[in-house]
């Protein structure tokens, strides 16, 4: 669905770089869907300017100095009303954080004008459409992925386990697989609530698309997809453990 109003949205953008606070509110101003734009070189202004003036989105980056823009992030969401919140960044290394904090867009700069775009109209589709056709889990989150040059929002429903790569995790959707600057041990706490478990240490899996736990010649394995991921002996036994008690909780 296409949502395009003419001179709805009232933004601020946040950047300590003037060169790039510059080149970020010049091309919002070019949006005629864009009918005022606020600047802000720190976040102590930011919310001097979102105390006195009515603005439906913020966009911001991340790396600054003082109260950075993931910090500025979380108390914008303890408003009554919060903006909708896009991240603007050279850096990918905040994407796990977007996770908890529901961003609706994460661009990378250098800006372009088409992608700030595509920000501009899921930010409006946000606002607007705020009950699609087919929500997801109340619970679900998404997590910023490069996918052919393009910044895409992947759901954490869709991926089906976690491996590491070095500094790096990457996680495996039944589509394909997306590398991300996280580790594995911070993906494994954060999102335990949602049915992760730790099975290696080199593998996060989601423990409900296990479909068998299996004893081989070198270990046990599990099974998702056809694809069998070691488990190690650390984690065997409360791997078995959690099995148990999931399949308790789904014959009740």
């Amino acid at each position: 669905m296409t949502v395009d109003l003419p001179g709805f949205l009232r933004v601020l953008a946040v950047d300590d770089e003037p060169p790039a606070l510059d080149e970020l509110a010049f091309l919002l101003r070019a949006d005629s869907r864009i009918s005022r734009v606020h600047t802000a070189g720190d976040a102590t202004d930011a919310l001097r300017i979102l105390r006195d003036h009515e603005v439906e989105a913020v966009f911001l980056d991340i790396r600054m100095p003082g109260l950075d823009g993931l910090e500025l992030a979380r108390v914008l969401r303890r408003f009554a009303a919060p903006p909708a919140i896009v991240f603007v960044t050279a850096y990918d290394d905040g994407a796990v954080d977007a996770f908890d904090l529901g961003v609706v867009d994460y661009v990378r700069k250098p800006v372009r004008a088409d992608r700030l775009a595509e920000a501009v109209r899921r930010v409006l589709t946000r606002l607007l459409l705020p009950s699609p056709a087919a929500p997801a889990a109340p619970d679900d989150v998404s997590i910023p992925v490069e996918l052919g040059g393009v910044t895409k929002m992947l759901a954490r429903s869709t991926v089906r386990w976690v491996e590491a790569q070095g500094d790096y995790a990457r996680l495996h959707t039944t589509a394909g697989s997306h590398l991300v600057r996280v580790s594995l041990a911070t993906l494994a706490e954060r999102w335990a609530e949602a049915g992760f478990v730790r099975i290696h240490r080199s593998y996060v899996v989601q423990l409900k698309l296990i479909n068998e736990l299996r004893l081989t010649n070198n270990g046990y394995v599990v099974i998702i997809d056809n694809t069998e991921l070691p488990v190690s002996r650390r984690h065997t036994r409360d791997l078995k453990d959690r099995l148990v008690r999931a399949a308790k909780h789904h014959w009740r």
